[in-house]
């Protein structure tokens, strides 16, 4: 579990968000940061990406992924398993840790070092300290309120926020729309 992070992504119809809070806490009991951006959008403002984990690790697979993405000119699935199949067996990638969300209008996606890319049932994910919570109130949410995505990924983890420790209320969202 990666603590002092907490991502959420939604996607619905040809819109898709994600949000994350800003703590980054150093061990199990000190925040060192508050405000820390945890999402970006990448490949020319196409996809957005989140992650939970350490951040200098993140940071190497983001680039890992928009390479990727570049190669296969955008198609995300392809970039996703590409990367996963690359950080899983290279000797220096396979040490990173973290966790990725990416998601564009076509697909939401969730990758990991262990060559894990999961693409949820319902369009929704989460990741991090409070992603249970999160997770649950996104699904909620989608099940019964007109919310557009956006509106759904932060107020779910704002909701995360009143009950994980490790999750603070300094939510960026990135929004895409087709």
């Amino acid at each position: 579990m990666f603590k002092g992070t907490t991502i959420v992504a939604v996607k619905k119809g040809n819109k898709a968000a994600i949000a994350g809070d800003g703590q980054v806490t150093f061990g199990q009991n000190m925040i060192m940061k508050r405000k820390a951006v945890k999402i970006r959008k990448i490949y020319s403002n196409k996809v957005i990406a989140g992650f939970a984990g350490s951040v200098a690790d993140t940071f190497t697979l983001f680039e890992k992924f928009e390479e990727q993405l570049h190669k296969y000119q955008g198609n995300m699935k392809r970039a996703a398993v590409e990367l996963a199949k690359e950080w899983r067996t290279d000797k220096y990638l396979r040490r990173l840790e973290a966790l990725l969300i990416v998601v564009n209008v076509e697909s939401l996606l969730i990758i990991s070092g262990t060559g894990e890319v999961i693409e949820p049932d319902d369009n929704v994910a989460a990741v991090g300290s409070g992603a249970g919570y999160a997770l649950a109130a996104a699904r909620a949410m989608l099940k019964h309120t007109n919310l557009q995505p956006g509106e759904v990924a932060k107020d779910s983890l704002s909701m995360a926020a009143d009950i994980c420790v490790y999750t603070n209320h300094e939510i960026a969202v990135e929004d895409l729309y087709l």
